[in-house]
């Protein structure tokens, strides 16, 4: 018996994910609206042609929307470890949270254990590996900020969700190598390209250095998209 109450409500936004679907990803979203109930409005609009498997409200209330084995439309244009139409192969969730434009706040505790309690209930029903637990801004880093700097991804890590390697030692004047920069945040997941390469680093930045958003590869960057990057490598080895 769970703790968290689960509601329907059927959004009609949604289509068949193919002959032989795989689900293998996970991606968390802030809905970045005013209300939880505008949201669902929103995610429920035919009109509005978008759309998530689930909404998780402040209070710990989870939303069903879309069933699991269909497409829902969530993640728009991006890109994971070179793959796009991501749509097809992941599970979206809503956080409600008003998000930067309508005044960003923490998440609170109970719905952060609602969301903790609803991944790891989806990663023990499908296969999907802990590097594919993503936020909307590691996959669209150009257009997407949620679910932001605030979220708590170390708590779902420490819950079996996600990533979240412990920072090490740091050294202030560590030297920075750009290439190199580049190189670990390719191997991570972030698709770079010229162009986007400050936005992949602020989104890098909003999940795994919140402490300071600003697109700059200082030292401190760079010694940590080396932690993550080796604690990516060895999850995708286990």
């Amino acid at each position: 018996m769970t703790l968290f109450a689960i509601r329907d409500r059927p959004s009609p936004n949604h289509e068949h994910r193919g002959a032989r679907p795989r689900i293998d990803m996970l991606v968390l979203h802030y809905t970045g609206m005013r209300s939880a109930a505008m949201a669902l409005d929103r995610l429920c609009d035919p009109a509005a042609r978008v759309s998530a498997h689930y909404l998780v409200d402040e209070d710990g209330t989870v939303w069903r929307l879309v069933p699991e084995m269909r497409r829902a439309f969530h993640a728009g244009l991006s890109c994971w470890q070179d793959e796009r139409d991501l749509n097809f192969v992941s599970i979206g969730i809503e956080i409600v949270n008003p998000g930067h434009q309508w005044g960003y706040r923490p998440f609170p505790d109970a719905q952060m254990a609602a969301v903790g309690w609803l991944c790891r209930d989806m990663l023990s029903r499908h296969p999907i590996p802990l590097d594919r637990v993503v936020g909307h801004s590691d996959i669209a880093p150009e257009r997407k900020t949620d679910p932001g700097e605030l979220f708590d991804w170390p708590r779902l890590a420490r819950g079996g969700v996600g990533i979240w390697p412990a920072p090490g030692r740091r050294e202030a004047d560590a030297p920075v190598d750009r290439a190199q920069a580049a190189a670990d945040l390719a191997a991570i997941g972030y698709c770079v390209r010229v162009g986007n390469e400050a936005a992949a680093i602020v989104a890098f930045q909003r999940r795994f250095r919140p402490a300071r958003v600003d697109g700059i590869i200082d030292a401190e960057t760079a010694l940590r998209l080396g932690e993550v990057r080796t604690a990516f490598t060895r999850s995708r080895a286990a």
